[in-house]
């Protein structure tokens, strides 16, 4: 099956009104006559800007984590249902920075996935490992035990409305990536876990690499058989960056 390219942009906790502008801006013009799917996933309170911005282009947009619960008295967090009301498409949960820094575990990334589905927003589910269990060579374990959490809370079928990127810790933000045989490695793996429940659901899911991607790189990075395209941090706030890497794509 042919699957889509597709490249998303993370940009943390960085922008202002002005410098937004200019970027999505810069992106829109850039990648209007590219192929690949593409969309930029923005701190909340850009939302109405890259809303207004990105209205009938080819670029999607989204958030970069949401709430599990749907309403309530959960001071500072945001729903999924706000997401939408901002036309967003997408939100990435499970982000690494998410799962160190901000206590979220397996079960809670399940949940926030879960809530994603309820509301109609496509899910980007990060999985990955920390430098010291590549180092002990549990990579696999990590990732398995990351997905299987998901596909036991809202079943395998689900991935059909998902996408799954695969970010190892150690190659976020380090300058170091994972060569494109090491990363091909656990994106095969990735694909061959969900094939063991369901092949259809799994020749059709879009996993994309998170890691260091560069212009440079990324090439070689999609040119692999299992990788669909990459979540991009750092390269997605450099508007050449960007619409470079989503030309290789």
């Amino acid at each position: 099956m042919s699957r889509p390219k597709f490249v998303a942009g993370n940009w943390k906790m960085y922008g202002s009104l002005p410098t937004n502008a200019s970027l999505l801006s810069a992106v829109k013009s850039g990648s209007s006559s590219l192929k690949a799917q593409i969309a930029v996933c923005v701190p909340y309170p850009y939302l109405a800007q890259a809303q207004a911005e990105l209205a009938g282009s080819n670029i999607a947009w989204g958030a970069q984590d949401m709430s599990e619960y749907d309403k309530g008295a959960y001071t500072g967090e945001v729903s999924g249902s706000m997401l939408t009301d901002f036309g967003c498409r997408y939100v990435i949960v499970g982000h690494s920075e998410r799962r160190s820094y901000y206590g979220d575990t397996d079960a809670v990334v399940a949940s926030k996935f879960a809530a994603a589905l309820k509301v109609g927003l496509t899910p980007i589910l990060c999985v990955g490992e920390t430098l010291a269990e590549r180092e002990s060579d549990i990579t696999d374990k990590v990732v398995i035990r990351q997905l299987d959490v998901v596909i036991a809370t809202s079943g395998v079928e689900s991935l059909t409305k998902a996408v799954v990127a695969y970010e190892p810790v150690w190659a976020i933000g380090t300058g170091k990536t994972a060569s494109p045989a090491q990363a091909q490695e656990v994106h095969a793996l990735i694909r061959s876990h969900v094939a063991t429940a369901n092949a259809g659901v799994a020749a059709g899911l879009q996993i994309l690499y998170g890691g260091s991607v560069k212009p440079g790189n990324a090439k070689e990075l999609f040119g692999q058989p299992d990788i669909d395209g990459g979540l991009i941090g750092g390269a997605s706030l450099v508007a050449d960056d960007f619409i470079g890497i989503c030309a290789a794509a």
